[in-house]
């Protein structure tokens, strides 16, 4: 195995009882691909063009578990029908194939932004003191020592699955309650100042 690549894991989801997540088919959906985001200024976004590549990567990485539980199969003689669609892909939609390098949000109608940085981490773009001398987040269950600033998608945020797209659900969720609680503290008027 690489180095750097023993913790990579593939993208799966629990919806409908369990399903890879496949970037092409949420393209074909209507989801927007973009690379690496490289830079953000007077409301223009460029992206790395390195879609194309990290969706090989992770083909190939969903591809040799495949392979490996295949062989797996094999060696241990164990009796389990054969799926070949699980190594069907689709073929590359337009935000693949030609990619979106620069974004005018206003231009695009895009007012909220949900950022999902995976699991690499830099925090040097956001100004707030919501870190530690280690610069790790400071955080009870994702919510912030800073007013107004959340995390989720950490890796043990609560739990082993925190960090994985059929895990974050349940951080998600307590995120999305205590925002809902601030903003009923933020609209309640004490009695005398009505």
């Amino acid at each position: 195995m690489q180095p750097g690549r023993e913790h990579v894991t593939i993208a799966v989801s629990g919806a409908r009882g369990g399903n890879t997540v496949d970037f092409r088919a949420l393209a074909k959906q209507g989801v927007t691909l973009v690379g690496l985001t490289k830079s953000f200024s007077d409301g223009v976004v460029t992206f790395q063009q390195d879609l194309a590549q990290n969706v090989a990567a992770g083909d190939e990485n969903y591809l040799s578990l495949l392979d490996a539980a295949d062989a797996y199969v094999t060696r241990n003689g164990i009796d389990l029908p054969e799926e070949p669609e699980a190594r069907f892909m689709l073929p590359d939609p337009d935000c693949i194939t030609r990619p979106i390098l620069e974004l005018d949000l206003a231009e695009a109608g895009i007012t909220s932004i949900i950022w999902a940085t995976g699991y690499a981490v830099d925090y040097n773009w956001l100004q707030v003191d919501a870190f530690d001398d280690k610069g790790k987040p400071r955080h009870q269950r994702g919510v912030s020592s800073e007013p107004g600033v959340y995390f989720v998608g950490l890796p043990w945020l609560s739990r082993r699955g925190s960090s994985f797209i059929w895990g974050v659900w349940h951080d998600a969720k307590h995120v999305a309650g205590h925002i809902a609680t601030q903003r009923q503290y933020l609209e309640y008027r004490a009695p005398s100042q009505r």
